[in-house]
């Protein structure tokens, strides 16, 4: 079995899951499917007779979207450690990424305030220079922020995403998520047609840990999605770093309650940097 057209097939599928004889006609002159990404929206919907709307759709859907499962030899061996480890992951962008020795996760609260920003344009710059890859959510506030920082910073960044491709959630993060997909890497267990449900953001959030040797949180209060991210790495021996912040502000609780119950203090990306020396003398 060729695997490269089995992986095309798979992509095509995910986006246009139509039958056999409503797809054939794309293989007609292109048996292996090598050219679909090559060919426009125009000729997609003279092809197949579709309409050019449905034709823009499935160009885009499909375009680079590589399914990986876990038996693939690029699988995070660091997802098998979890209780429940993704069957398939979509990939859009460098898939290398995923290979990257150190990567770390960046969380905090939707609601991020200026502190935020300010903390992660203190703490990424130190490690992106050391090539840390930053993991995070592709959340409106402290996740778009430490995604925004790296890519600035030249660095290196993966979303892991609550949705398939063809469903960007939130939208205030579309161009965003447009610049991830085409210079770094976005991640989703779910394929391109399911739409973003609630249920789907706490389980988005172990394989944020899963990838990361580590977490760094910045702002969140004690109730907090975030904090479900900290209860997958305390689960599985992820070092948890905490950046203190106002204590008249309830998006310090979160950090605050973490450092009392044992996670390291930061408030500059060299203290992370020392930890990880520190643990590997």
């Amino acid at each position: 079995m060729n695997d490269e057209f089995t992986q095309r097939l798979l992509a095509l599928h995910y986006v246009y899951p139509k039958p056999l004889n409503r797809l054939a006609p794309l293989m007609k002159d292109d048996p292996d499917l090598e050219y679909l990404r090559f060919r426009s929206p125009v000729d997609l919907a003279e092809t197949m007779q579709i309409p050019l709307e449905k034709a823009n759709a499935l160009k885009h859907g499909h375009q680079r979207i590589r399914p990986l499962i876990y038996r693939d030899p690029l699988y995070p061996s660091s997802l098998h450690d979890l209780i429940d480890p993704p069957a398939v992951l979509y990939l859009k962008g460098d898939a290398a990424l995923l290979d990257a020795p150190e990567k770390i996760a960046v969380i905090g609260s939707r609601k991020a305030e200026i502190y935020s920003q300010s903390v992660i344009q203190q703490l990424l710059p130190p490690l992106l220079a050391e090539g840390f890859v930053i993991v995070s959510g592709l959340a409106k506030g402290a996740d778009a922020m430490a995604h925004r920082c790296a890519i600035d910073s030249g660095g290196k960044t993966i979303a892991v995403i609550g949705s398939g491709f063809l469903h960007r959630y939130p939208k205030i993060n579309d161009e965003l998520s447009f610049i991830i997909e085409e210079t770094q890497l976005l991640v989703s267990e779910y394929p391109p047609y399911m739409p973003p449900r609630k249920w789907n953001f706490p389980m988005r959030n172990r394989i944020i840990s899963g990838l990361s040797k580590g977490v760094i949180v910045t702002q969140a209060e004690v109730k907090s999605g975030t904090l479900s991210t900290i209860e997958h790495a305390l689960d599985h021996g992820k070092d948890i770093f905490a950046v203190p912040g106002d204590i008249f502000s309830p998006l310090s609780a979160g950090p605050h309650k973490l450092i009392a119950e044992g996670a390291k203090p930061v408030w500059n990306g060299a203290q992370v940097l020392e930890e990880y020396r520190h643990l590997r003398s």
